[in-house]
């Protein structure tokens, strides 16, 4: 059976964006906090991942080892888009992109000093990641244009899959539940007109059971996580860690809801941080992570999962300790697990 291996883009691997220099000064995005901060090193170097050329390496080296979709972390403060060019220009630049599929996980959280090394550690918001219903209707447009038309953006039961981070934020802009039911539905009657069957609407859960009744509130079709710092408990070892693993995926299966499991490479953020921070997974070897990757295989097989979805933390959070990307520790370990699980052993 062929499965879908989704992997989450971190699209801040580019000085692009004009903006993106307040975090980042001298213009090459976070890679300046790699620079100064993380021992592993990209084993690629550190590509510009708005540049298409680089794209269509990347993506060659994904599909080849299994990878065969990219889930792109999607901003829009300030009345505008951030960081769009890695999709715009990069991989939808990149001659070889329909060999892949994509889709969008709105990341509406709001934008904090988090990503400026100087000042991560106060955590002071910059820009609000909620939105009314009049920006919302705008985004919709935008998404619907340029993404949701295309011939490879991931759809299901041809409804385009849209996942989103953040409900307290998107619930806080849009009114409430009620206005963001209204949000939802104008959507769905909008892809409706141009020729879709609707929405196929993913809810990322966090650590505790609200996601489910609030998938019901909103008709959301499934679940799925973005990383285990949304219910790991740190610092840990990550092969002791896999039993809560299947323990997660155990909880979520008394609620009934459709859910596509998730692995994360590991965690630590403390490259983005001059302070210390206790809080890391350890032991993310490519073993380890192998069996995860069985362990969210063998949940889709038992439930027959259709699609066959898994997303994985992640293509290129290399400042949170979770990339599939190969470094000068592992080489090529994480893709060629990815690879052994789904494809077979090379």
């Amino acid at each position: 059976m062929k499965y879908d291996i989704a992997a989450y883009v971190w699209p801040s691997y580019t000085g692009d964006e004009p903006r993106s220099r307040i975090f980042w000064p001298r213009g090459k995005g976070e890679w300046e906090t790699v620079q100064k901060r993380m021992h592993q090193k990209p084993l690629w170097g550190m590509q510009n991942e708005a540049d298409p050329q680089v794209m269509e390496f990347q993506i060659d080296q994904a599909v080849k080892h299994g990878v065969n979709t990219f889930i792109y972390d999607w901003y829009w403060y300030d009345n505008r888009p951030f960081l769009e060019q890695c999709l715009n220009d990069g991989f939808l630049g990149a001659a070889n992109n329909s060999e892949m599929k994509f889709y969008i996980m709105w990341a509406n959280h709001t934008a904090t000093t988090l990503w400026d090394l100087r000042t991560s550690h106060e955590n002071l918001p910059i820009w609000d990641g909620a939105v009314d219903f009049a920006t919302f209707q705008q985004i919709a447009r935008r998404w619907i244009e340029q993404y949701f038309s295309r011939e490879n953006y991931y759809k299901i039961d041809n409804k385009p899959v849209l996942s989103i981070f953040d409900t307290n934020n998107l619930m806080r802009g849009l009114g409430g539940e009620g206005g963001t039911v209204k949000a939802f539905d104008w959507l769905r009657e909008a892809l409706v007109k141009v020729g879709f069957k609707g929405l196929h609407l993913q809810l990322i859960k966090f650590g505790g059971e609200g996601v489910f009744p609030l998938m019901k509130a909103l008709g959301a079709d499934s679940i799925t996580h973005y990383q285990t710092a949304c219910y790991a408990k740190y610092p840990c070892d990550y092969a002791e860690w896999l039993p809560e693993m299947q323990a997660e995926f155990d909880r979520i299966d008394q609620h009934s809801a459709v859910y596509f499991p998730h692995v994360s490479v590991g965690w630590d953020s403390q490259p983005r941080f001059l302070k210390p921070k206790n809080e890391a997974m350890f032991s993310c070897t490519p073993e380890n992570i192998r069996q995860a990757l069985q362990l969210a295989k063998d949940y889709i097989d038992r439930h027959a999962l259709a699609p066959p979805l898994i997303t994985i933390n992640s293509w290129n959070e290399w400042t949170e300790t979770s990339y599939l990307q190969p470094d000068d520790v592992n080489g090529y370990g994480y893709l060629e697990a990815v690879r052994d699980v789904f494809l077979g052993k090379g």
